[in-house]
């Protein structure tokens, strides 16, 4: 069957926003069994060289890592790398990864979301190739030209250069924990905010955007909704499902060069509790903070697009002292030049408020278009079983609020969180949150 992912692996999938065909940095993408023990024949193509470094854990290492180890070693002097269970992403580690691999001439990483943003980044940083080995349908990192690496206490998407090849098998995605099949799900229901975010900053500020990305996931979404509870059996036309949307998720931040596409103001929420959260509660994944930071911007947004008359806006009141005092000094200064371009004097807002009211019916419908309703993406949470609420992530809700009411200060993205604080509406929402 010819998918779409099939045709912009081909270079046949025509470019909704210009003129000819779609093309990406990825050479190889495979979806299919047996994988490990095909490691070998999977690299040759990839132009690995003689010295190959593995970057696992313990526990993706016994998923599928050790088995890749086997299957190169004939062929390649390998370096296994072993990160401790669950590797910090931050700067520290990359630079451990980095002296580790340092006599590599290719990076292979098996695992998913840090483990895969380490290698990637590491890569980057020493002009090394690298492919994955996925263990888990837990993120849309796996193609993706960015990875999520803290410094300094900040998490931020920096740029990193895109794998030769991603590589996911099945029957090891099959035998992954439930809660990061979950967790990739999470990441992917997503899309119908991260949209209507980025559609709106386009409509209200003129900023960039492209449908390309959401055509990629067009064709397989309905399927993917439809099937959460066949994610929960493992049953692999669901799994294909998954695998193939986080692929091509992927595909789309990096084919607009950034991560705007997949990650908007559910992300700045995500991040927030990361950035803040306390230490000592449970342990949650990225895609499970997701699956309820899209609930919650899911509802803002139908909130916000409910109202028949648009919102009067109202100049930026933030403070760089109130930013320092929220954030601590160094985060404070770090978050406060990030939300520079978000500082609206009166002249500005009253300006956007006039364009609100011109073409208001025109921007709700537009977004309106994108979006999916709340109970649609509930239902489907709930088939997979997957977090849905704060408690179910171990946070606190009073911090919950927290973090959806100060999320939009720590990066310049405008969201429908930006809208609603400007438009003074924000504050009586997260009363509810």
């Amino acid at each position: 069957m010819t998918t779409t992912l099939n045709r912009l692996l081909a270079g046949t999938m025509p470019d909704a926003d210009a003129a000819g065909m779609l093309t990406v940095p990825v050479r190889s993408v495979v979806i299919g069994h047996d994988l490990a023990a095909a490691a070998a024949t999977l690299v040759a193509p990839l132009e690995a060289g003689e010295r190959i470094a593995v970057i696992h854990d313990p526990a993706t290492r016994a998923a599928m890592g050790a088995a890749v180890v086997a299957a190169l070693s004939p062929q390649h002097e390998v370096t296994e790398v072993l990160l401790p269970i669950g590797p910090q992403p931050d700067a520290d580690t990359v630079a451990h990864v980095r002296a580790a691999a340092c006599g590599a001439t290719m990076l292979v990483a098996v695992g998913s979301g840090t483990v895969n943003d380490l290698t990637k980044y590491a890569a980057h940083c020493d002009g090394k190739p690298y492919v994955v080995f996925g263990t888990a349908p837990s993120m849309n990192g796996y193609t993706s030209v960015s990875a999520a690496i803290t410094e300094h206490g900040h998490k931020k998407s920096l740029p990193a250069s895109a794998p030769r090849g991603v590589f996911l098998d099945l029957d090891v995605l099959a035998a992954a924990p439930p809660r990061l099949i979950a967790a990739g799900f999470g990441d992917s229901i997503c899309r119908p905010t991260a949209q209507a975010d980025w559609l709106l900053s386009h409509l209200l500020l003129d900023t960039a955007y492209r449908e390309t990305p959401f055509r990629l996931l067009a064709e397989d979404e309905s399927a993917l909704i439809a099937s959460a509870a066949g994610l929960r059996t493992g049953d692999r036309t669901a799994l294909e499902l998954l695998a193939r949307t986080l692929v091509l998720s992927g595909f789309g931040m990096t084919l607009c060069g950034g991560s705007y596409p997949a990650s908007q103001g559910e992300h700045l929420i995500s991040h927030y509790l990361d950035m803040l959260g306390d230490p000592a509660w449970p342990t949650s994944f990225h895609g499970e903070h997701i699956a309820v930071t899209t609930l919650t911007m899911a509802r803002l947004q139908t909130l916000l697009l409910s109202r028949a008359e648009p919102p009067t806006l109202r100049p930026t009141d933030d403070t760089e002292t109130a930013f320092i005092d929220h954030f601590g000094s160094e985060l404070g200064a770090e978050c406060w030049s990030a939300f520079a371009p978000k500082r609206f004097d009166a002249d500005t807002t009253a300006a956007l408020t006039d364009r609100l009211h011109t073409r208001w019916p025109e921007i709700r419908a537009r977004i309106d278009a994108v979006m999916r309703p709340v109970a649609t993406l509930d239902a489907a949470l709930n088939d997979l079983a997957a977090p849905r609420t704060p408690e179910a992530l171990g946070v606190p809700r009073p911090f919950y609020r927290q973090a959806v009411l100060h999320a939009r200060r720590i990066r310049d993205r405008f969201t429908m969180l930006d809208l609603a604080a400007l438009a003074g509406l924000l504050p009586a929402f997260v009363a509810d949150a």
